[in-house]
């Protein structure tokens, strides 16, 4: 199956400091700090996330179960003017995306990248490239994985793939037995 490509357009979000304001609550005699977001993001999120909805159906893209593939988000700045900074953009429309529930299912899956930043009075924009990215878990690819998979079917440890050093490495989690793809804890089993 081609690994799936997602291609949007956003208009510039609101900042971070435009997207989300913090206020200071009195509960039972105590002060605490609620963040809430601003009406400037509710209005981005609202628009991007129809035009994620229309993007997602006309480009077939579907989303993933698997809560431990993660994303690649590709992105392109062309900012109106020369004093804004990309990583103030990069809180409201990731929330946005996931807030859609269409694309992944939690921003923790999310590998942000931005690839340039160019100025475009005329048209301020942000062209996002969104897909999987090739490794899973430790492994850097599919294939890597399957070899590694191949050799724990012999382990006493496996138990059809129930081993906890092996789930626990599809799921991205190191642990030092499992050094340059091999498993210092394999034990044969006896036929």
């Amino acid at each position: 199956m081609p690994k799936q490509i997602l291609k949007l357009t956003s208009p510039i979000p609101p900042s971070v400091n435009h997207y989300i304001g913090y206020r200071i609550l009195t509960v039972n005699g105590r002060q605490t700090i609620s963040v809430y977001k601003k009406p400037a993001g509710k209005i981005y999120e609202k628009e991007f996330i129809n035009l994620i909805h229309t993007q997602v159906r006309k480009q077939g893209w579907k989303i993933s179960d698997n809560k431990f593939q993660h994303y690649y988000m590709d992105c392109d700045f062309y900012f109106p003017r020369t004093d804004m900074d990309a990583n103030n953009y990069m809180k409201c429309l990731p929330d946005a995306i996931t807030r859609s529930e269409v694309i992944w299912l939690d921003d923790r899956q999310l590998c942000e990248r931005v690839n340039k930043v160019n100025y475009d009075k005329e048209n301020p924009r942000i062209e996002i490239t969104i897909q999987p990215v090739d490794y899973i878990g430790i492994f850097e690819n599919e294939n890597i994985l399957n070899e590694f998979e191949n050799t724990c079917i012999d382990c006493k440890r496996y138990l059809g793939g129930k081993c906890s050093l092996l789930k626990d490495s599809k799921c991205g989690i190191v642990h030092k037995e499992i050094k340059d793809n091999v498993c210092s804890q394999k034990k044969i089993k006896k036929t």
